[in-house]
């Protein structure tokens, strides 16, 4: 274990992050215009000065330890903090913004992400959206390749999603409960319809997310997975799907919140089932999520409220840190 120093650095918390978004040392270096034997050199002293392990080195690159996780959590705020005062005393603008989001399909989160960016303050940003399979949301989220991910559990698949996600040190947090609706083009017969039952669907193409490798019940992002469809189609993304509900009258079962802007299209039908969809996020339990984060979630809430769907507490958040790394 390297040996206990003082005296850590706003700059190699800087360097720190980078790394950590990098997953490589010589990648953090050329984005930040400084040599790789400067940045190697940085990484080392901090691990010294902390006296931890915070990076597993390999050929193809760096990994967080667990400590390293928990350190990435707490420099990001330092940072932050450290920009704000930069912000409000020195004049300076906001910096280059960060965030990554893995989602399953799901408009109000495109929707809400659209709306982020526009209101984002900062001159220069990078962010990511990544639509995905609910396996790889939470392995996005586990190696922090994502900061937060959104997805769906019901009584059907909450054990066993729940218990992944304490064994990835993850944690769900809940936003809102769905009636289940389904999707279907303006074209298709149920359109019109206030309700539509199980028996409404017979014969009608049934649309589900394929889910890869992990194809198993537990991860489908639609409820009633389970039920025997004589019709079934897999697609790997809401474009496919949403051209496959037009073309051939498919459906697919959802939260019934979708976007007339970004989907004018597809239209949502309440369906008469005894189920609930539960919409949450998730995240490293031991890292706070970040001011950037905590906007977009922001912006998700205003997106589910403007569909007169009420919202859930949230869990409490990790207090905010208020003294300085010893």
């Amino acid at each position: 274990m390297p040996r206990r120093s003082s005296g850590i650095t706003l700059q190699q918390l800087q360097y720190f992050i980078e790394v950590a978004a990098e997953g490589s040392i010589t990648a953090a270096a050329d984005v930040l215009y400084v040599a790789q034997p400067t940045m190697s050199a940085a990484m080392k002293d901090l691990e010294s000065r902390v006296g931890r392990d915070l990076l597993t080195r390999s050929a193809r690159g760096v990994t967080l330890t667990s400590d390293g996780t928990e350190f990435l959590g707490y420099a990001r705020q330092i940072v932050e903090q450290a920009e704000l005062l930069e912000q409000r005393y020195l004049g300076r603008p906001p910096s280059r913004r960060l965030l990554g989001v893995s989602t399953q399909h799901y408009s109000f989160a495109v929707d809400a992400f659209v709306r982020m960016v526009k209101r984002s303050s900062a001159a220069e940003y990078e962010f990511s959206l990544r639509e995905t399979r609910t396996w790889d949301i939470i392995e996005d989220v586990r190696t922090l390749r994502s900061e937060l991910g959104i997805l769906f559990r019901n009584d059907f698949n909450r054990n066993v999603i729940d218990k992944l996600l304490r064994d990835s040190g993850l944690a769900f947090h809940p936003l809102f409960i769905a009636e289940p609706h389904i999707f279907v083009s303006r074209r298709n017969a149920l359109a019109s319809r206030d309700r539509a039952t199980l028996d409404d669907l017979v014969g009608l193409p049934r649309l589900t997310f394929d889910q890869g490798a992990n194809n198993s019940f537990y991860f489908a992002e639609e409820i009633l997975s389970t039920l025997s469809s004589a019709r079934e189609i897999r697609v790997s993304d809401r474009a496919t799907i949403f051209n496959l509900m037009i073309g051939l009258d498919g459906y697919t079962i959802s939260t019934g919140i979708i976007s007339d802007d970004l989907d004018p299209e597809i239209v949502a039908v309440p369906l008469d089932v005894d189920e609930r969809i539960e919409i949450g996020w998730i995240g490293r339990t031991a890292i706070p999520l970040t001011e950037q984060a905590q906007q977009y979630l922001g912006e998700v809430r205003d997106v589910v409220s403007s569909f007169g769907v009420p919202l859930l507490e949230d869990e409490p958040r990790e207090p905010e840190i208020r003294q300085t790394v010893p």
